[in-house]
């Protein structure tokens, strides 16, 4: 049972525009389609943001399909409500994702995108609650990256140094789990969800000119969550704000290759469980 309160790593007054900008509706669209996401489908998007992704997802589902978004944060979802809210069979919900789902009653189908990394001590609770929401027979849609911020090239030395503590550390402190998507194919076998497929390809792949929204998601993070861990910048030369400014001339050189796996994970539950 959760007792902790609350908390999401990249919580900052302009999260849900970093939310916005940085998904990408082609990509997700594919993704939606291995999945097997189709018309008629009742679905629940869990950790929904700004309710962007939800919107997709809804347009796919029709005719006939219906949606729901929940997620912890009351501004978030409001702004879903404002922006994307108003369609027959499309609602919005505040909850708090790794308590139980009682009272949203059942599902055909959960997408779960992008999430359990930031739940590294939950995930497994979270999966189960998911699991107990869907109807017999109902697929559970697991996405998230693997080895996350960590493969990056040429990093100089200082940066190829301090970049793994400042994930250790936010593993450790923060709950982050860099490391998401290689456990999503043991969250379906542990639950008995037969049918399960497992898709692994690149979400982040940059390299060349940088795009003017991946600078932006990038910067946004480490000026987000740099700041948590002050104490680590101590020694790094010139502190935080050398590491910054490292990290930005390195991020912006068109030399630089930077990469980011994202697996994708499917599986039904059993009609007899």
């Amino acid at each position: 049972m959760v007792e902790e309160p609350y908390f999401y790593l990249m919580e900052h007054e302009g999260e849900k525009d970093r939310l916005e900008k940085k998904t990408d509706p082609l990509a997700l669209r594919k993704q939606a389609e291995w999945c097997g996401i189709k018309p008629g489908q009742h679905l629940l998007d869990l950790g929904c943001g700004p309710g962007k992704t939800t919107a997709i997802l809804y347009d796919l589902i029709q005719p006939g399909g219906s949606i729901l978004g929940l997620d912890a944060s009351p501004e978030r979802i409001a702004y879903a409500k404002k922006c994307y809210g108003g369609k027959a069979g499309m609602e919005f919900a505040v909850h708090d994702i790794r308590r139980p789902l009682n009272g949203f009653g059942k599902f055909d189908a959960i997408w779960v995108r992008f999430v359990l990394e930031y739940y590294r001590r939950e995930s497994r609770e979270i999966i189960q609650n998911a699991a107990d929401n869907l109807h017999r027979g109902g697929f559970l849609y697991l996405l998230d990256l693997d080895y996350n911020c960590l493969s990056h090239h040429e990093l100089p030395l200082p940066l190829a140094k301090i970049v793994p503590e400042i994930i250790h550390r936010l593993e450790d402190l923060y709950n982050f789990d860099a490391y998401a998507g290689r456990k999503l194919y043991a969250h379906l076998f542990d639950l008995g969800f037969e049918n399960i497929e497992i898709n692994v390809t690149a979400h982040h792949v940059i390299y060349g000119e940088i795009r003017d929204v991946d600078s932006y998601n990038w910067t946004k993070k480490i000026e987000v969550i740099a700041p948590r861990l002050a104490d680590l910048f101590e020694t790094y030369p010139g502190g935080y704000q050398g590491f910054f400014m490292d990290f930005r001339k390195f991020f912006h050189d068109p030399r630089r290759f930077t990469y980011t796996p994202l697996i994708m994970g499917k599986g039904m539950r059993p009609y007899a469980d």
